[in-house]
Order: C-alpha cells, then structure tokens, then sequence
C-alpha cells in the first residue's frame, strides 16, 4: 500500500463505531498487514503481548481499554517487558474516547482525541516499509486531498471513458487544475465567500447529478468572464458573486465531464476538506501521479524533500543571499541593492515536475525579500519577485499544469504570511497570463529559448499559461542584469534502463563529441546541456543526481566535456538516501555540481 492507500484506509476506521476488540487489528489491516498475519495474531501464536494487547515484532504493541484508562495503559504498554523483547517501535493506547501513541525511537508521542486519530496517520508510516517525510507526518492535508481526488479522477474517467484518451487528456487535467483552484480559492479568501463553490455545486445541482456538469461549466465561464460583460454572455445570477480570474485558466472551452451521484459525493467531499492547510511544494508531487494510470499505484514518489531541496539551493544562491543581508544589516542603502538584485534572479528547473525546486526557491526569496522590507519599515510592499522568473519544462502535460498552479498557490501564500490577508487579496486576482513553465522534452529543447541570456528578450508563439501545451513558451520580458541559477532532480536512469526514445536524447546531445557516451546515466544529459547554457549567459547549475557519473567510467566521458567548456564543480554534497513516500531505492545518490568558472 502506498501512503494515500493507507491514509484513506486509516480514515475509513476513524469514522466506524469504536470497538475495543476489533480495533487492533483493524488498525494493522489499514498499513497493508495481509489477512494471513492477521489471523496468527488473532490466533495468539505471533502475538507476543503480555498484559492483554495484540503486539507485533519490531512493529507496535496496542491495547485498547476502559474510558480513562488511555494515559495508564500507555505506560503499561511503555513497561511492559514483551515491548522491549519484541522491539517494538510503537506503542497505542485508545478508550475510543481518546488516543495516545508513542515513537519508542524518536521519543515523539501523539495524543488526542479517538476521532482524530486518522489525521496523523503519517505518524505511524514506517509501520508500512515507508520512509516517511517530516513535513507531511506533521500535516496530512496534502495526503488526504490527493487520495480524494485520485478517487474523483478515476470516477470520472470510468463515467467519461473519452476523457481519458489522447485527444482529451489536456481537457482533462485542466479540469482538475481548476477544480483544486476554486477548492483553494474559496477556503483562503481568494472568493469573497467561504466554499462558495462547493456550496454553489451542492444547492444548484441536482442530487442524481445529472446536471453537475453544467453547473461547473457555468462556474467556470463566469470565472472566465468580466462582471461588465456577464450580462451579455447570459451568466445566470447565481454565478455573479465569483470573480474574474483570468491567467487563461479557465479560457478555452468550459466543457466538464459529466458526474454520476458518486463522483458529486466525492466532490464535496474534497470541497469539505480544509484547503488552506495545503503545501504546494507537497501536493503538487502528489497529485501529478493522478493523471498518470501508470504511476497512480506510486502516489508521492516524485516527492523531493525541503532538506534535499535545500542542498541544491542553499549553496546554489541561497546561502550567498543570506550572507549578503547580513552584511547588509540596517543599510537602507544596501537593503534595497540586494533586493533589486533578488527582483532579477532567475531560477531554472529543466527537469520540474510539479515545481518542487520552483516553489521552494520562490518561498525562499520571499522569506528573504520580507526581511529587506521589514528592515526598510516596507513590511507591506508588494513583492518584486516575479512568477515570471521561475522558468520550467516538464515532459508531461499534468505535472506542468499543476507546477504552473502550486506557483500561484505559494505566490498568494507568500502575500499572506509576508504581507497580511487583506493585501494578498486584493493585489491575487486577476492572474497574470504570462506562461513559466513549457510542457516538452528538456534534452530536445533549447534552453536558451525558454530561459534567454540576460539583457535579451524573445517572442515565441506558444502556449499561455493554462492553455494546450506547445513545445516552447511565450517569454516577451527581459531580465537585464539578472542571475540564472539552474536546479532540479532530473530522471537518473543507467543505460541499461533507458527507452529508446531515451537513449536517442542522449545521442543527440553527445554524439560526436566524447567517445563512450552510451554508458551514461540519463541524467548526464542535463549537466551537458547545463554547461553549454553556461557559454551563453553567467549561470551556475545544480542537480540531485546520481554518484553514478562521479565514479567509475563515467568519469571520463562526462567531465572533461564539461571542462572543456569552462565549468568546474563549484560545491558537492556527500551521497545521501532521497526521502520520498514509498520504500527507498537500494542506490544512494549524491549532489554534483557545476558552475561558472
């Protein structure tokens, strides 16, 4: 079971009737325990408990128990000789009433209340195999919300069959995009009504759902369309109070697929659900596998952690930054050089995703633009750090929708914590229709296109910010003066296990210019392409990668191209386990860097 599976499972208990002899059990079943290990506990012969509990070998020891007896049973539990001989890693006490755990290994403990429980199922993750994520154990919004909408997108494709083809899987994706925007829209304000949407879905649908569609649409089109020509466009009354957001997400057609009574069920559930919790660097990693029928049994997995992150980033540009507004102290003078500087950075991910490395950077330099402005006695100045200048590819479509949303989702964020409610709010909508992130293969494009020198600026004929993807985008700005910083945790990949069309990216970047260059990882094809963006504009790059390409024959092969051309590794980073949501793969990797000499 992977981590959405069991969060799901998890809830599902929380919400049946307690009962103290069932629960134990049932509590295994949900973290993927089989029926067979089930049952020899049932039986008595693997359980090892000795007051009366059900305990399981280096997993967990529970026992359920009289009301009030929650905090005494616990310390049984922590006492308990059979806990320590059967290394038990967690402890649980539970009345039905209250419930209280402990980490035996960290020394970290949960306590609250029965019905609670499901909300720090991450708490318990290693009890499934699974590495788990500080960020997310501390907050399963993100895990729950995907889970809800991976059931809604399979419901939806079941009912919509044609939704799911080629042709109409742009349409399809977009639809989700803008179904998690209004979720997130009408819980932080950004709607001048609280769940208005949901609420607008559930009172003017009918409950076998046959009109659902319609409804959205006409949601939809309202959102698309400004209050002084509404009239025109014969937006019904009940549509008026939602606002024009423009940003092309909901341009283009309005059509929504239709719902059975299951697939409304599932929507307000999702819209029940309280969107303000969610981590845009989180959630984007999760839902990209949504889309994908072939990585939907492996949501989480493209999850790269804030820590990992930050070991490319910190010592990328960060750190500098940092050591820079310290230097500055109060100097109103030094202050604003710096964060005139930081308005002109840009950060490049030619292998994004769903954004992780763009949200964190972005989150990064507002942190440190807010501190500039609050030195100045600014602490409300609107930011001059620009979407615009967080630059993407990604190869498939859905994970780019969504890196374009979580951009926005962590912009209006930013506005809020640095700035104040009332001010993110007014200065949010309409959004700004300038495109970032460019759907395509990052080893056949050129970057230069996408990212362009500084002091330059091109126009291409692209797509728009939400609109069908092309193989480049719209970039009509410059960046006179600015720094480009490129990052990500592009596909490793050995040869071995690289497709054809793979193995074809890599020939059309090396061959004929190293000898053996059929024994690299795929993600060489990144530092090349890195260091030949190098010749062109000062930049420095930085990629999670595997420790593969710094040892053995792959050595020689890579690295004297890259020096040939002027780069040299300016910082590395000792190899390091990458934490995701699902058991961790046996390799370990390492960062390896390069930059400007």
């Amino acid at each position: 079971m992977n981590a959405v599976e069991i969060e799901e499972a998890i809830s599902n208990l929380a919400e049946q009737p307690f009962e103290a002899a069932e629960f134990p059990y049932a509590f295994l079943l949900a973290f993927g325990n089989k029926e067979t290990t089930i049952k020899r506990l049932r039986a008595g012969s693997s359980n090892k408990s000795d007051i009366g509990g059900v305990l399981q070998t280096s997993n967990i020891h529970i026992k359920t128990c009289a009301e009030g007896q929650a905090t005494a049973t616990l310390r049984d539990l922590r006492e308990s000789p059979a806990t320590t001989r059967a290394k038990a890693r967690f402890i649980l006490a539970t009345d039905g009433v209250e419930f209280q755990a402990e980490d035996l290994t960290s020394g970290e403990a949960i306590i609250c209340p029965y019905a609670d429980f499901a909300n720090h199922f991450g708490f318990f993750l290693p009890l499934a195999g699974i590495t788990t994520v500080r960020a997310i154990c501390e907050n399963a919004f993100d895990i729950k919300a995907t889970g809800r909408l991976n059931r809604l997108y399979i419901e939806l494709l079941r009912d919509n069959p044609d939704w799911g083809t080629a042709a109409r899987r742009h349409q399809m994706n977009q639809f989700m995009a803008r179904l998690i925007f209004c979720f997130f829209a009408e819980d932080t304000g950004i709607f001048a009504q609280e769940t208005i949407f949901t609420r607008t879905i559930e009172t003017m649908s009918a409950r076998d759902s046959s009109n659902t569609h319609e409804v959205i649409g006409t949601l939809f089109r309202a959102m698309n369309t400004r209050p002084e020509d509404r009239a025109a466009e014969g937006i019904p009354r009940w549509a008026e109070p939602f606002p024009y957001v423009n940003g092309e997400l909901f341009s283009g057609t309005t059509e929504a697929p239709r719902f059975s009574k299951i697939a409304r069920s599932y929507l307000l559930t999702i819209g029940g659900l309280d969107w303000t919790q969610v981590n845009p660097d989180i959630f984007g990693s999760m839902i990209q596998a949504v889309a994908d029928e072939g990585e939907r049994g492996a949501l989480g997995m493209h999850y790269t952690s804030v820590p990992n992150i930050l070991k490319v980033l910190n010592p990328l540009f960060l750190d500098d930054l940092r050591t820079a507004l310290e230097e500055a102290g109060d100097n109103s003078r030094k202050l604003l050089n710096l964060r005139n500087r930081m308005a002109r950075i840009r950060v490049f991910d030619p292998a994004c995703g769903s954004g992780n490395f763009l949200v964190i950077a972005y989150k990064e330099l507002r942190a440190i633009e807010a501190e500039i402005n609050r030195r100045r006695g600014e602490a409300d100045r609107r930011s001059e750090i620009t979407l615009t200048n967080f630059r993407g590819i990604e190869l498939k479509d859905f994970p780019a929708t969504i890196a374009r949303l979580a951009l926005i989702i962590a912009e209006y964020q930013c506005d809020v914590l640095h700035r104040g409610q009332r001010e993110a709010t007014r200065d949010f909508l309409p959004l700004d229709s300038k495109n970032w992130i460019t759907c395509g293969n990052a080893l056949r494009l050129d970057w230069l296109s996408i990212c362009p020198p500084t002091g330059t600026g091109v126009k291409l004929r692209g797509d728009d910010l939400f609109g069908t993807p092309l193989d480049q985008a719209e970039i009509d700005f410059e960046n006179e003066g600015g720094e480009t910083y490129i990052c990500g945790n592009p596909p490793y990949l050995g040869f071995t296990w690289q497709s054809a069309e793979q193995k074809s990216d890599l020939a059309a970047i090396f061959d004929g210019r190293t000898k053996g260059w059929k024994s690299l990882d795929y993600v060489a094809g990144w530092f090349l392409k890195a260091a030949d963006y190098g010749q062109h504009t000062p930049s420095a790059a930085a990629f999670v990668s595997t420790n593969s390409i710094c040892q053995g024959e792959q050595v020689p092969i890579l690295w004297p191209l890259i020096f040939g051309l002027g780069q040299e590794i300016a910082f590395a980073h000792t190899s390091f386990k990458v934490s995701v949501l699902c058991p961790p793969p046996s390799a370990r990797h390492s960062d390896r860097f390069i930059g400007p000499r």
